[in-house]
């Protein structure tokens, strides 16, 4: 046998085995291989694949049935195709598989995606490398009078279902009729929070992602501006007390801007 054949021999024992390895009932084990050791690669394989998930997506886990839930869990591990061999990075395969492979069935909640979409930012904000820039701000300053620029580990979202209150007693089947707008973040303790924001501070937000030179009051006007407000002041007003929680909460760090 060539060196050639040998290699070929072996790429498709790897094959075999991967595939048996995803979907026993639809592969056969390679030949040669015994069951029983089979079966302990089946069970390694698999365990550690679905309890990631059940950890990075506790809510999702918790609306579906033990049956219910491993045959999605079966299906993602036999379907798609991971571009990632990380851990950590699997919540985000799993999100991949339930945008474009999953196949909807009567026991997935209309809000599924959304609610996995929510439960992977917590966890992506958790283990991000990123770091919070310094503040440079004079004491007491207010950021209306100074650059404010968005956190690094400050995530706005769009959703249509309120997703931070979903859980096994509260399931809604229809859409709110106005969009919730989520921020996720984390602050400088390293902890995880959100904030639900209303539409004017999410465009606030917007605005200070990449900011680099306009103050507070500048981004406010064109914010006003943009929805003609008759008395302009009041937005202001209003957003400079927002800027200000968003400083605290550290979605956003106050540059001085000189």
């Amino acid at each position: 046998m060539t060196n050639q054949t040998e290699s070929q021999h072996f790429t498709d024992i790897q094959r075999a085995f991967a595939a048996h390895i995803r979907e026993p009932d639809l592969h056969p084990r390679p030949t040669g291989i015994e069951d029983r050791r089979m079966q302990i690669y089946r069970e390694l394989f698999y365990n550690n694949i679905e309890g990631f998930i059940s950890n990075s997506f506790p809510i999702v886990r918790k609306l579906y049935t033990d049956k219910d839930w491993h045959q999605m869990v079966r299906d993602f591990f036999h379907r798609h195709q991971s571009h990632t061999p990380y851990f950590l990075e699997i919540s985000e395969e799993f999100l991949a598989y339930l945008d474009d492979e999953r196949e909807r069935l009567d026991i997935d909640p209309p809000f599924l995606l959304e609610l996995a979409r929510y439960e992977w930012a917590e966890l992506a904000l958790y283990v991000a490398e990123e770091v919070i820039p310094k503040d440079n701000l004079p004491a007491n300053a207010s950021l209306l009078d100074h650059v404010p620029m968005l956190s690094p580990l400050a995530w706005s979202f769009i959703f249509s279902y309120p997703v931070h209150k979903i859980g096994p007693s509260y399931t809604p089947s229809e859409p709110e009729n106005q969009p919730i707008c989520l921020v996720v973040y984390r602050d400088r303790q390293d902890q995880v929070g959100f904030l639900e924001a209303n539409m004017v501070t999410a465009r606030l937000i917007e605005l200070c992602d990449g900011n680099s030179q306009r103050k507070g009051v500048a981004l406010l006007e064109q914010i006003a501006a943009e929805m003609k407000h008759p008395d302009p002041s009041i937005v202001i007003n209003g957003g400079g007390e927002t800027l200000a929680q968003l400083h605290h909460l550290n979605i956003i760090v106050g540059m001085s801007g000189d």
